[in-house]
């Protein structure tokens, strides 16, 4: 079994572990891996026989013998116009009006319907399912709720003890779907930056998995499948934009991923420009992007903000993230806490009802809507974990 493994690779100091190893980050600068993974080609034709969900993608996802026993069907989620000739004579709000104005079209993936209610599954079902093969004593996370409560699902679902740390305030509504789950939950004072660092102390404990969404990199083989699944369901090519949200850019790295390899393998003819979204009131990313910068000037303000799952102040992966949106030609954009209030109900308003953070994407592209071609928009996250926002 272990033959089937690859290993893990510092990006930044090209140092190399097993993965069979419990080590979570490089030794030399600890920063989180890479892994040194070269996936094959996907046979579109040879789709329609396949089972129905992300496992559908098998040569482009890295060994994991364990991955039927820990799924739980995730992947496969619908594609529904939003703008474009279909919607625009619906259209009623100043959001729908102003993206009803251009002439680009606009769908949205609602990655919301995933067993735990979030994108989340796409990584955790083959996180959790190279942990299963590990054995270790104890499955960790860190999380402001979704990546948590997905980790916690899948762990139960593959027999693993789990405990997740949240950051104090975390969502009632996402702490009883960790708990009932089976996880054990460790709230810690302050905000998610003090909640992540009480983690990494945690996992350097023997017999740790530290199934961390941000460190270890089968999480974005995970995320990858996003785009992948886009390539189906538009018969073999991509969306003209993908707009992601962005905090530790799980998503934007596993469809950056994806991208790369559907066009090196000339699955695509092109490669769609990677739109990144954040709150304005933590946008460090952006900050730096705008600045030309390759990395963070450093770590931004932890101001408050609706967009809670990606109010990240200083993402580890940060370099990798800017270099993501500049190869592809997109660019960052941010959104304020009204223009996020007003996306989640323009949302609700169209049968879909999303969480604050899980709206940003369709708040930015409201704003800026395309001129042409296709853009596609992900709808994270599920309302019913957080409610209205007021």
């Amino acid at each position: 079994m272990l033959a089937l493994m690859t290993a893990y690779e510092c990006p930044r100091c090209r140092i190399q572990s097993p993965v069979s190893a419990l080590t979570w980050c490089c030794p030399k600068c600890r920063g989180p891996w890479d892994l040194a993974f070269t996936s094959g080609p996907v046979s579109l034709p040879s789709l329609a026989s396949r089972v129905n969900s992300l496992w559908r993608y098998e040569e482009a996802l890295p060994p994991l013998p364990y991955g039927p026993e820990v799924s739980l069907g995730e992947g496969r989620t619908p594609l529904v116009r939003l703008t474009g000739a279909a919607t625009d004579s619906a259209m009623g709000s100043a959001i729908g009006s102003a993206a009803g104005a251009a002439t680009g079209a606009v769908s949205a993936k609602l990655d919301f319907l995933m067993p735990t209610l979030s994108f989340k599954d796409r990584g955790a079902a083959l996180l959790v399912a190279h942990a299963r093969r590990l054995q270790p004593r104890t499955v960790l996370a860190d999380s402001s709720g979704n990546a948590g409560t997905a980790i916690a699902a899948y762990s139960a679902r593959a027999g693993l003890d789990c405990v997740v740390y949240v950051p104090g305030g975390t969502s009632p509504k996402k702490l009883e779907q960790i708990r009932a789950h089976g996880a054990r939950v460790v709230e810690v004072p302050g905000d998610r930056e003090a909640t992540a660092r009480a983690a990494r102390e945690a996992a350097d404990e023997p017999g740790v998995f530290y199934a961390s969404h941000v460190y270890n990199p089968y999480f974005l083989h995970g995320t990858k499948t996003y785009v992948y699944e886009l390539w189906e369901e538009l018969g073999g090519r991509l969306p003209d934009t993908i707009v992601v949200p962005v905090g530790n850019g799980t998503l934007l790295l596993g469809a950056a991923l994806a991208v790369e390899e559907l066009y090196g393998h000339g699955l695509v003819e092109r490669r769609p420009a990677l739109v990144a979204v954040q709150a304005e009131a933590v946008s460090p990313l952006a900050a730096a992007f705008h600045a030309g910068a390759e990395d963070l000037t450093g770590p931004a303000a932890a101001r408050p903000t609706l967009a809670e799952g990606i109010a990240i102040p200083a993402p580890p992966r940060a370099r990798q993230i800017l270099r993501a949106v500049r190869a592809t030609g997109g660019t960052f954009l941010t959104v304020t806490e009204e223009q996020i209030r007003a996306a989640q109900r323009d949302l609700a308003g169209r049968g879909l009802f999303v969480e604050a953070t899980g709206v940003a994407c369709w708040a930015a592209v409201s704003a800026t809507p395309p001129r042409s071609g296709l853009t596609v928009v992900p709808l994270c996250g599920a309302g019913a974990k957080t409610g209205l926002v007021p």
